[in-house]
């Protein structure tokens, strides 16, 4: 089936887990939102250098940090033993923080992360700012992160009455917490790449 073919029809967790190995994409509401190239370098490195940071704070606590590619089945139940085979819901962010370790399953992950964090590129802003961030929101993510390497900004949206709120927005010369932690700051000049004047 090619890439046409798999973007005509509803998608759901049975047809998607006969896919190739090498091939991945993103489901909302059983419609494909994106299938999932590879990464620019500059994409690559922003996740890198934050995963190094996450997985620095967080080692010897019970968070865990995963950076892409890990399916996150965003309304699944932790407790269940499988996925419905129907089950038309499932993304791959750039990095997902979890904080229960029920939700961790060996290839995959079941239910809402804690924190979310998304790279966006020119093709993939609309789909992160609207799609992805209404599913986060109605999945019960608590801080959500929308990185903009173009402008080196990232835009914070903590869940407040449900709702993921515009909470702040940090550049490259901000240190920027993260709300989910108490005592956690990020100096983002140590994730973005410094450019040549």
């Amino acid at each position: 089936m090619g890439i046409a073919d798999k973007n005509s029809k509803d998608m759901t967790y049975k047809e998607y887990a006969n896919w190739k190995e090498d091939e991945r994409c993103e489901v909302l509401d059983g419609r494909i939102i994106s299938m999932a190239p590879s990464s620019l370098p500059e994409h690559q490195e922003i996740s890198m250098q934050l995963s190094i940071e996450f997985g620095t704070y967080l080692r010897g606590k019970t968070c865990r940090v995963y950076a892409a590619p890990i399916d996150v089945y965003l309304f699944e139940n932790a407790q269940k033993k499988w996925i419905d085979e129907n089950v038309q819901n499932w993304v791959i962010p750039d990095l997902v923080v979890i904080c229960d370790p029920n939700k961790i399953k060996r290839s995959k992950i079941l239910g809402a992360p804690d924190l979310v964090v998304e790279i966006i590129s020119s093709s993939s802003a609309k789909i992160d700012r609207m799609d992805k961030r209404l599913a986060y929101q109605r999945a019960g993510v608590k801080e959500y992160w929308i990185i903009d390497p173009a402008n080196q900004v990232v835009e914070v949206y903590l869940l407040k009455n449900h709702t993921l709120e515009l909470h702040d927005v940090y550049n490259r010369e901000n240190s920027i917490p993260v709300h989910i932690f108490n005592d956690f700051l990020i100096d983002l000049t140590a994730i973005f790449p410094r450019r040549e004047e």
